[in-house]
Order: C-alpha cells, then sequence, then structure tokens
C-alpha cells in the first residue's frame, strides 16, 4: 500500500481499538539528524502528541496512553531532563483549553513525587479543568515517571501492607487484586500498543498491561507521527487474529 502524506485508510467503526498504548520515541535522534538540541525534538514531539489526540478523538479511540517520560530518563543530562521537565508542566498548560474543546480528560499515572511542585500543580490543573468540563469524551493517560517494573513494585508494595495489616491473606492474591493495584485500574488493557522509531521492545512499558496486546512498531520518529501512521498501525491491528493464549 502507497500513502502520500495526506492519505488516510479507511477503517470500519467496529474495527477501532478501544485502548490505544504510544510508547513516543524518536525525539532525540530527531534533533540530532537536524543538529539542534534535543529540546528541540521534545517540542516536535508535543506538537505531534496534539495531532494524534485529535486524530484519536475523530476515531473514536476511548483510551490514549502515551509515555512521555520513564523512570530511566533521569540518567539523562541533567539540562535535558530539566528542560524536559518544564516542558511537560507547561504543555499541559498550553494545551489546557484545546483538550477541553476536544472534550478530552486528561490523567496522569506514574510516580510524581520527584518532579518540581510546579510542574505537578500544571499537571493537576489540566486534569481537574478537563475532567469538569467533560463527563464523557476520550482518557489521554499520561505516563510519568512511569516504569512497568517500578508499578509493580509499588503495587507490591501496597499488596503487602493489607496483608500485614490482616485484610487480604496472602494465598488468597488473585491477577485481579494486582490489577487493582496498578496505575491503570481504571482502563482496560491496551488493545494496541504503537512504538515509533523502530526499536522493537516494550522497554519496560506497560509490563502487566501489554501481555496480549497487539504491538506495532514502526520506522517514522516520533515528532514526524501523523494520522497515517496512526491508521496504519489500527490497519495491521485489524489483520491481526487475537487469541489472548488460547
Amino acid at each position: 500500500m502507497t500513502l502520500s502524506a495526506h492519505s488516510v485508510v479507511t477503517l470500519p467503526a467496529k474495527k477501532i481499538p478501544q485502548h490505544v498504548a504510544i510508547i513516543m520515541d524518536g525525539n532525540r535522534r530527531w534533533a540530532q539528524k537536524r543538529r539542534l538540541p534535543p529540546l528541540f525534538g521534545h517540542m516536535e514531539g508535543v506538537n505531534a502528541l496534539y495531532r494524534i489526540v485529535q486524530e484519536a478523538v475523530s476515531l473514536g479511540i476511548e483510551v490514549l496512553t502515551v509515555w512521555g517520560f520513564s523512570t530511566e530518563n533521569w540518567r539523562r543530562n541533567k539540562e535535558e531532563v530539566k528542560e524536559l521537565l518544564e516542558l511537560v508542566g507547561n504543555s499541559a498548560k498550553k494545551f489546557q483549553k484545546p483538550l477541553m474543546e476536544q472534550g478530552v480528560r486528561m490523567h496522569v499515572i506514574g510516580d510524581l513525587c520527584a518532579f518540581p511542585d510546579h510542574v505537578v500543580e500544571n499537571l493537576e490543573e489540566t486534569c481537574l479543568a478537563t475532567h469538569l468540563h467533560s463527563s464523557k469524551g476520550m482518557d489521554l493517560v499520561l505516563a510519568l515517571n512511569y516504569g512497568g517494573r517500578d508499578e509493580l513494585r509499588r503495587a507490591m508494595v501496597s499488596l503487602a501492607q493489607k496483608v500485614e495489616a490482616g485484610e487480604i491473606a496472602a494465598e488468597a492474591i488473585t491477577e485481579e487484586m494486582i490489577n487493582g493495584e496498578l496505575d491503570t485500574a481504571s482502563w482496560r488493557h491496551p488493545d494496541l500498543v504503537i512504538r515509533p522509531g523502530g526499536e522493537k521492545r516494550l522497554s519496560n512499558f506497560m509490563l502487566w498491561q501489554a501481555a496480549y496486546s497487539e504491538i506495532v512498531v514502526q520506522e517514522v520518529l516520533w515528532p514526524d507521527f501523523s494520522a497515517v501512521e496512526l491508521h496504519l498501525a489500527i490497519a495491521e491491528y485489524n489483520e491481526r487474529e487475537r487469541r489472548y493464549g488460547a
């Protein structure tokens, strides 16, 4: 199939995955190719995210989860991390009104304890504003300071505390209980995980939730990701038979 930059793939409504998760990879490589500082790649990545939010809303996707900052990203250059966190906070404020106009409710998962207070305040303000404005519409879930292993660790700590308090017996712990302790307990597991940037791994993203997700890897770097790539990923998803291990 040959597509131009403005092409779309016609998709029957019944074939649209309810929950799409995206590993937004390639911002730094995009900047490096242009001999620009990493911040420019991250800024273009934010613009790409808003484009995809708009397209996801138009397609009727119910939940869009995007990975914006991992628990491993702290290992990067301190100045880049600082700039990235400022961009996260400023973007939350900048896109508050456009998200409300789209009827999108924003959520944040991950451990924000290490984030600067003003960044957390901007995130919380946008989450609250979008929730008050819309009782229906797409859920946009930002995974920030998020890692699958850390999420599972926090879930295990919570369950261990309940066992210690006598609320549950250790041998009575079920998969449903574990699922209920995860950051994503409010949503169904992703039907489709998309990874731009060409890397063929989950890289510690949604290790529990993606057990039976369909994974589509694309070569395009995230800042160049468009509606075309989203449609192509969904088209590939439609071609697969989900057997859930059966």
